[in-house]
């Protein structure tokens, strides 16, 4: 049989000092993995396991993009992201050798509608209108895990060039071995999946030309800029 129409191909992300690309297959998210930005949201941090949301690999965008202000906000908010690539399966992995199955690392923003996302939060409904974006998970190149050590680097994020998040690495409540090995309890992670690993305190709205970049040391930058509404 033959299908009544084809489907985009996959998304690819570049892959810092190569020409091949990351095809993108799922994208994950956990939230609330810094204490400070559970606080400023007004609840409360699980630290009993870390807790995720999905994107559709649709959702990706690529950094340096300019998008339309997305449609049914008014309040459209950008969360600065440390991005792990997954590049070998991961099944019931411990958290010694979770960073086994790790491709490379990237700067991501999770954009996210913040109304639609309180509003289904108060009536205890998923995520789904509010996280799950067009163009909301943006990301920069992927550095190689042999090029980058996870320690204490600064992440970072500004408007227009204003800053409006700072942090650290080392204040990540779920450290990245933890998240994959207990994600990898609930999915069998294979190649090609994304894994943001949460923001810092200091989200914050943004409007149309407004231009924002992210950093981490010692990985490429991401920038996105609001055009106008459609």
């Amino acid at each position: 049989m033959s299908s009544f129409f084809d489907l985009p191909p996959l998304p690819q992300v570049p892959v810092a000092g190569s020409d091949n690309t990351f095809p993108v297959r799922r994208v994950f998210c956990v939230g609330r993995n810094y204490a400070a930005h559970a606080a400023e949201m007004g609840v409360e941090v699980d630290r009993e396991a870390p807790f995720y949301f999905t994107k559709t690999p649709w959702a990706i965008c690529h950094t340096g993009s300019t998008i339309p202000y997305p449609l049914e906000t008014e309040n459209y908010h950008y969360e600065m992201e440390f991005v792990v690539a997954i590049g070998k399966p991961a099944f019931r992995v411990s958290i010694d050798n979770a960073m086994d199955a790790v491709f490379g690392y990237a700067c991501g923003l999770d954009m996210t509608r913040r109304d639609l996302q309180l509003a289904a939060r108060a009536k205890q409904r998923p995520w789904d209108l509010g996280k799950d974006v067009e163009d909301s998970a943006v990301i920069a190149p992927i550095s190689p895990a042999a090029d980058f050590a996870i320690a204490d680097q600064r992440i970072a994020l500004s408007v227009n060039g204003e800053v409006k998040q700072d942090a650290h690495l080392t204040d990540l409540i779920w450290s990245v071995p933890e998240i994959i090995a207990h994600l990898s309890r609930f999915y069998h992670l294979q190649p090609g999946d994304l894994i943001y690993t949460g923001t810092p305190a200091g989200v914050g709205p943004v409007v149309a030309g407004d231009v924002i970049e992210g950093t981490i040391d010692g990985l490429a930058p991401v920038t996105l800029t609001l055009g106008a509404a459609e």
